[in-house]
């Protein structure tokens, strides 16, 4: 059987349903299967789940890409998610008899490629990073597009691994990385206090003390508090815990739960075990599940 990759490109576009059905058609080829869409008006993002065969794969997300730098214009974007690019992040993860090296290899083709095709400057990160202080993405989007719009032709530091010391001047940047699967989980709170999401999120997330392989922020979407969260290794750290964290957690401040959501798609081992969290779920069921979709493309 041949390798099998997948990728996740996120796009700073969650409002426009056309422009991102224009952004899915450029990525349609033979053997690239979209196996999941999700967008997202008020973090205003649109995230892609596609898997395939390297070569395939890599030309499908190249296409998507441009697309994107011709819909999107980032001087006109306002989301509550933080963001420096047209095509925000795309990040590549082995599924099947491929590797991270194999990733990584295709991360840095993918952004020598973007470069040379739309001129738009590309910054490695995760297990594709060539500086160390580029391995985390939060730190390659550390003041969103207005400030790395200035910092890029001020700071050295801030020079992209792929392309000129300035942004293109509507697609911005492009984070192109190599990482293992991640989960995408956010919990709404029964509050409209926003600090209150703030105060949850710095108190689960690995970098403030709390758990393991946990990446979390504080936001407010659809008048609600929201704990938006990236698990990087569900194994290290089970979704049921997290759940349990950020309960107890919002429990300090007169909170709870609300609901959860899934952006993306989940192993199969992850959600196994129904408890709380997934009956929680607004968007439960097989449908999330990496292995069920897999199955249905690849028969």
């Amino acid at each position: 059987m041949p390798p099998l990759v997948e990728c996740v490109p996120n796009f700073s576009e969650g409002r426009d349903q056309a422009k991102v059905n224009a952004i899915l058609e450029a990525m349609r080829m033979d053997g690239v299967y979209l196996l999941d869409r999700h967008l997202d008006p008020d973090h205003n993002r649109s995230v892609a789940t596609l898997a395939g065969e390297p070569m395939p794969l890599l030309e499908a997300v190249l296409r998507g890409v441009g697309k994107a730098a011709e819909l999107i214009d980032l001087t006109r974007h306002h989301g509550v998610h933080p963001r420096i690019g047209a095509t925000d992040v795309v990040p590549f993860v082995p599924l099947q008899d491929a590797t991270l090296d194999d990733c990584v290899q295709m991360a840095r083709r993918a952004g020598a490629e973007i470069w040379k095709r739309y001129r738009i400057p590309v910054y490695l990160y995760q297990n594709a990073a060539t500086r160390p202080e580029r391995v985390n993405l939060e730190n390659i989007r550390r003041g969103q597009f207005e400030r790395l719009r200035q910092e890029i032709v001020s700071d050295p530091n801030r020079l992209p691994d792929f392309g000129e010391a300035r942004l293109h001047p509507t697609a911005g940047a492009t984070v192109v990385g190599a990482r293992k699967f991640l989960v995408a989980y956010n919990i709404f709170l029964n509050t409209s206090n926003l600090e209150i999401a703030r105060k949850v999120a710095r108190a689960v997330r690995s970098s403030g003390g709390g758990l393991p392989c946990v990446k979390a922020m504080g936001v407010l979407v659809r008048q609600l508090g929201q704990v938006s969260m990236n698990l990087t290794d569900v194994d290290q750290t089970p979704i049921p815990r997290v759940f349990e964290a950020v309960t107890r957690e919002a429990a300090r401040y007169g909170a709870t739960p609300l609901a959860g959501e899934i952006v993306g798609l989940v192993p199969r081992k992850a959600v196994d075990k129904q408890e709380e969290w997934f009956r929680q779920l607004e968007n439960r069921g097989a449908s999330i599940v990496l292995e069920d979709r897999l199955a249905g493309f690849r028969g």
